[in-house]
Order: C-alpha cells, then structure tokens, then sequence
C-alpha cells in the first residue's frame, strides 16, 4: 500500500515529466520500503534475541509436558535463549492451541500439540482456530503408543484374537474405559471397535488414572491405555498386555504384538507430538527452531527421557508435518463421520 500511495501522490500531470516523475517515485518507493525490509531481515537474522514461549495445551506431568520440557531445555543451550514452558490446559487442547493461534508470527510463541490437530476439526463443532490455516508446521517430534491392557486375573483373555472373539458373541457386553471423549485413548479403543466391527460400550473417565483404578479393579474390562502409564502396572503384574496401537512394536515393550499382526490387519493409530507456531512465521525462523528440535533430539538425556516415558523419537521437516497433518485430518474425519463420534 506505501508502493501505491507514494506512485499516486509523485504522479505529475503535465506528459513531459511523466517518465521522470515516475522513476523518481519508484525510487523513493524503494527508499521508503528498505528500512523495513532491513529490519525484518535482521530480526530474523538475530533471532532468538530473548526467551521464546512453549506452550503445552494440557497440564503438567503428562508425556506431552515432560517431551516439551525435556525438548526445550536442551535447545535453550543451542539457541542461547530460555524455552519456558507455559501450560495452557482445557477443552482437549482447544484452549492453548487458540491461543497460539492468534499470538504474533515472530517465532516467540510456539505449540506442540498431538492428535488432537488432526482429530478436532471434524470432533468438534466450533473450534475457534483452524490446525490447517492457523498454524505453521514446525516438527514431528514423538510418537507414545497407546497398549491395550486388560487384568491380568482374567485368565481367559491372553490376546486380542481373544477379545475380539468374546466381543463378537457377547455384543454389548464388554465395555472399554478412556480418559475422556476425543482423547488418543478413546480413538484408540473407537478404531478398534469400527475396524473390527465389534459392539463394545465406551466409558469415559475424566482422566487416564481413575479409568486405570477401575480397569485393574474389575469395574470395566479394557483400555488402550498410554504407554507411559500402562507399563508400571504391566511391570508389577496388575494388568497385563495384549497388543500395541502402533504400526510397528515398541522398544519399551518388544515382545508386546502390534493390533495389525494381532488380527486386525489395517489398524493403526500412532499417538504423536509435534511442534507448531502460528501462521506467517517467517521460513528462516520456522528452520531454526526446526534444526534445534532435530538436534536436541540426538541429546543423551533427551534419549533417556524419552525412553522412561516409553516414546518413540520422530523428528521431520516442516514439510513433511504439513503432509502429515492433512492426511491424519482426511483419515479422523472419515472415521469420526462414520462412528458419529462428538463432543458437541
């Protein structure tokens, strides 16, 4: 709009100082323009120059807080600057992710975020953002498998052949807990019912801990519980495993079999963390942060942290999120269409 403005004001009327005047305006245009320019260029160029803001859309003490944590502390030292995490907890991430959504594209103010980028926009009606628009795609950082687990005094069920036979003869019968509606868990446990076509009850609980209380004392019969904190119970014999969520079998569990090679070939559903800021962030910035995440990523005790909490490292180009993103909303909205899965 300067460009115009500056063209329309210079533009002389008389025809023998047409051309003069508008190379005159052209160049104080560009004399005009050029501070600004500079000073974008070099505020990228300096970037970071103060603490950059990681906000985590749930509370504290979850596998997504402790992957931030772990992530931001160790690119602190690469950028030269704080990462603090701030959580922003509520309405199955919808709350933190607004948020950052309208923060400024300056690269001070960035997001990691899981399933629910993709799961949301078809699971709920009125979201106040948008993942696809709203957001630049910084890095795919983990993956934290979901296990299905059942009590181990259930001698009768030893595999998920096993649950998916009883399911079928029983309709109605069996129920599955969750730690909410629209969490990994509750897709996890609604992929498996849709794909296998089996009729089994959902319940909800608010929260993975009171659904695994429940689970371990008889109240309901399955849950595609977290691996991070499925594997204490697996390990002290109170529940025991039946098969994994994810395409491939996890290292922290090994010789627990995929749902895919347990009898339900197709099944996949890979609980994932990524890192996102808002839209407009410029490129370079978007890179930066990028190849600090990828690095801390190699970190010896990120590796550890990583292992405790039982997740997968990722780690991608922006590019290669944005594809990935839009094919896990394209695959949830499909399914969530077909179940008639809502929140409201």
């Amino acid at each position: 709009m300067k460009l115009i403005s500056i063209l329309r004001q210079t533009r002389a009327p008389e025809t023998r100082h047409s051309a003069a005047s508008v190379t005159t305006a052209v160049a104080l245009a560009v004399l005009a323009l050029a501070p600004v320019a500079v000073s974008a260029s070099g505020a990228q160029a300096s970037y970071p120059d103060r603490s950059i803001s990681w906000v985590v859309p749930f509370p504290p003490g979850g596998a997504m807080d402790a992957i931030a944590r772990v992530l931001g502390e160790t690119m602190s030292k690469e950028l030269g600057q704080s990462v603090v995490i701030e959580n922003k907890a509520g309405a199955g991430g919808n709350i933190g992710a607004g948020q950052v959504a309208k923060a400024a594209p300056d690269g001070y103010t960035i997001m990691i975020a899981a399933n629910g980028m993709a799961v949301n926009p078809a699971l709920y009606k009125n979201l106040n953002y948008d993942p696809i628009k709203n957001f630049e795609p910084i890095s795919l950082l983990a993956a934290v498998p979901n296990i299905l687990v059942t009590q181990t005094t259930r001698t009768d069920v030893n595999s998920l052949g096993d649950v998916m036979q009883q399911a079928k003869a029983n309709p109605g019968k069996y129920t599955y807990a969750s730690a909410g509606v629209g969490t990994s868990i509750h897709l996890a446990g609604a992929l498996f019912t849709y794909t296998g076509k089996l009729d089994m009850l959902h319940v909800p609980y608010k929260g993975s801990g009171p659904a695994v209380s429940d689970l371990v004392g008889g109240q309901v019969d399955y849950m595609f519980d977290s691996i991070t904190s499925a594997r204490p119970y697996i390990e002290s014999g109170r529940l025991k495993a039946l098969a994994i969520t994810t395409a491939k079998r996890s290292s922290t569990l090994p010789d627990v079999p995929t749902v895919a090679e347990s009898g339900l070939p197709g099944y996949e559903l890979t609980p994932w963390f990524a890192a996102f800021a808002p839209a407009g962030t410029p490129a370079p910035i978007i890179d930066k942060l990028n190849a600090a995440m990828l690095k801390a990523m190699d970190n010896e005790r990120v590796k550890q942290v990583f292992a405790t909490i039982g997740a997968e490292r990722i780690g991608s180009s922006p590019s290669e999120l944005k594809t990935y993103l839009a094919d896990e909303t394209a695959k949830w909205q499909k399914i969530i269409q077909e179940t008639g899965l809502s929140v409201n």
